[in-house]
């Protein structure tokens, strides 16, 4: 929870993540920033489960942890 509270308030001010910014619109800073660190948590499971890399926003093809080593 300490890493989304820290990206939400950079992120705050930049303005860039579209989903962030209209989460705080709608939603108090503490139940936006639970919902981001879950957000994350079901991200980094997905990885170690599936033993892919890291995707930013489905630009790229993932490749498996291995192959990229």
């Amino acid at each position: 929870m300490l890493g989304a509270t820290a990206y939400l308030k950079v992120e705050r001010a930049r303005g860039r993540n579209a989903w962030l910014r209209d989460l705080l619109t709608r939603r108090p800073f503490k139940v936006a920033a639970v919902a981001y660190a879950a957000k994350m948590a079901r991200i980094i499971w997905a990885m170690l489960v599936t033993g892919e890399c890291y995707r930013a926003a489905n630009k790229r093809r993932s490749v498996p942890i291995a192959a990229a080593a």
